[in-house]
């Protein structure tokens, strides 16, 4: 099938960056679109950025003046670079991709989450 492996997650001070990467490997014809969501605790799971195969983006609101997405697609890989963190941001970021597969359909598929802690 396919997996999705993120990376990038941890603890940084306000103001500070960090950039997310999410790769997809397995059973893959090709990739429509891949981005984040974020949940904190007690909340519900939110998008924050989505990036199309035509490399139109989606970005939240909440975010869009600090955070960028891109993908390589070479490496079937998106990336999160955010910046000018905040203690709100704290939440687990989850990858998601829009995936046709080589043998089967179109299917949807999470990463199984990278912690983002924003704390001094």
């Amino acid at each position: 099938q396919v997996q999705l492996v993120e990376s990038g997650g941890g603890l940084v001070q306000p103001g500070g960056s960090l950039r997310l990467s999410c790769a997809a490997s397995g059973n893959i014809f090709s990739i429509n679109a891949m981005g984040w969501y974020r949940q904190a605790p007690g909340k519900r799971r939110d998008l924050v950025a989505t990036i199309f195969s035509g490399d139109t983006a989606t970005i939240a609101d909440s975010v869009k003046s600090r955070f960028t997405i891109f993908r390589d697609n070479a490496k079937n890989t998106v990336y999160l670079q955010m910046n000018s963190l905040k203690p709100e941001d704290t939440a687990v970021y989850y990858c998601n991709a829009r995936i046709q597969l080589l043998v089967g359909g179109l299917s949807d598929y999470w990463g199984q989450g990278t912690q983002v802690t924003v704390s001094s």
